[in-house]
C-alpha cells in the first residue's frame, strides 16, 4: 500500500479476533527487531461503508465490533517483559464514519437519537476532512485499540482497556510513536485494530473517525521492564496541527471529574451552536473527533476544573 515502506510480515482483516484470550493460536511469530504490516478493519467490523445511513445504527450488531488482527507471538516475550511497539508508518483509505450510538457516549442521556456521518478525505492527509457547511477537521491516524493478551485465564472483552493495553484510544499512538507493553504471558500475543483517521482526547461521544487504515509496526523486547501500565513517547509535539489559530475552551468545575468532564462538552456544545449555527448533535461528534478533554486542575479540593479545547482552526 502506497504510504507503507515494505515489511517482511503482513496481517490482513480476515486474521481477526474478537477478544482477548490467551489460548488463542497465534497468525504469526516474529522474532525482536522485526516489523509487520497491518490491515485491519473498521470498528464496526465492515457493518458500516462508505454508503450508510443514519439507519444503519439499529442494525449494528455490537458482537462484531472492534475486531483486531492477530495475535503475534514475540518470540522470548516473559511475563515482566515490555513489548516496545514502534509505530513506523499509517496509510489512511480515504473514508471514516462517526456515530452517535444510543446509550454510549459521555452524554448518552442528552443524545438519544441515533445520529452517523461519513467522511471522505485525502488518502495523503494534506487537505483537512470536510463536515458540513464550513467544518475542517485536520487528520492524525492512529490506533485506538493495540495490546497484548492478559495473564488471567478465559476470553475478555475488547471494549475496555486494562494493563496490557487494549482499547486505549490515544490519539498520540500515532506514527513516530514507541509504545511499551507489559506482557502478562509468554510470546506476548500482541494485536491492533480500531484505526482513526483522528480523534480528540477522550472521545466524547464514544467514537472517532472510525476508519480503515493500514499501519507498519516494528517490534524489540525490554527484559524485566515491570511496567506497571503501558507508556509512550512521542517523536514531537502532539497538537501542533491543529494549535495554529487557538482554542475555544468550555470549564466544568465541581468535586466529581465526570460531571466537570460533562459539563464542559456541555458548555462547548452551547458555544459551537451559537457561533456556527450548527446543531447539537453535529457539535457533540464534532467535539469527539477534534477537541481535547484535560485535567486543568485538580488540587483545590473539593472543585476540580475540566477543561474542552476546541481548535478554532476548524471553522477559520
Amino acid at each position: 500500500m502506497s504510504g507503507i515502506p515494505c515489511a517482511r510480515h503482513s496481517i490482513h482483516e480476515h486474521q481477526s479476533h474478537l477478544g482477548w484470550d490467551q489460548t488463542l493460536k497465534p497468525v504469526l511469530t516474529v522474532a525482536p527487531g522485526e516489523t509487520v504490516e497491518f490491515f485491519p478493519i473498521d470498528a464496526s467490523g465492515g457493518q458500516f461503508t462508505v454508503n450508510s445511513t443514519v439507519d444503519d445504527i439499529a442494525r449494528l450488531d455490537f458482537a462484531r465490533v472492534n475486531p483486531v488482527v492477530g495475535p503475534i507471538y514475540i518470540d522470548g516475550a516473559e511475563p515482566g517483559d515490555a513489548v516496545k511497539v514502534t509505530l513506523l508508518s499509517f496509510a489512511p483509505s480515504g473514508w471514516g464514519w462517526t456515530a452517535n450510538i444510543p446509550g454510549f457516549g459521555l452524554l448518552a442521556d442528552e443524545f438519544p437519537a441515533p445520529a452517523l456521518h461519513i467522511w471522505k478525505y485525502e488518502a495523503d492527509l494534506k487537505v483537512p476532512a470536510m463536515y458540513g457547511p464550513g467544518g475542517r477537521v485536520p487528520l492524525k491516524p492512529f490506533c485506538g485499540t493495540i495490546g497484548l493478551a492478559p495473564g488471567e485465564p478465559g476470553l475478555h472483552s475488547v471494549i475496555p482497556p486494562r494493563r496490557v493495553g487494549g482499547n486505549m484510544d490515544v490519539r498520540d499512538i500515532s506514527a513516530g510513536a514507541e509504545l511499551y507493553l507489559p506482557v502478562e504471558v509468554k510470546d506476548a500475543l500482541f494485536s491492533v485494530g480500531d484505526t482513526h483517521a483522528a480523534q480528540g482526547d477522550g472521545e466524547v461521544c464514544g467514537t472517532a473517525i472510525e476508519s480503515p487504515v493500514a499501519l507498519e509496526a516494528k517490534f524489540e523486547l525490554v527484559k524485566k521492564a515491570n511496567l506497571a501500565f503501558p507508556r509512550f513517547t512521542t517523536p514531537g509535539p502532539v497538537c501542533r496541527h491543529l494549535d495554529t489559530k487557538g482554542y475555544e475552551v468550555a470549564t466544568g468545575i465541581g468535586p466529581d471529574l465526570m460531571g466537570s468532564a460533562r459539563a464542559a462538552v456541555s458548555g462547548m456544545i452551547d458555544i459551537l451552536t451559537r457561533q456556527h449555527h450548527i446543531s447539537a448533535i453535529d457539535a457533540y461528534l464534532l467535539c469527539s473527533v477534534c477537541a481535547d478533554l484535560r485535567i486543568s486542575e485538580i488540587v483545590d479540593r473539593p472543585n476540580w476544573i475540566v477543561s474542552l479545547y476546541f481548535p478554532r482552526i476548524v471553522f477559520e
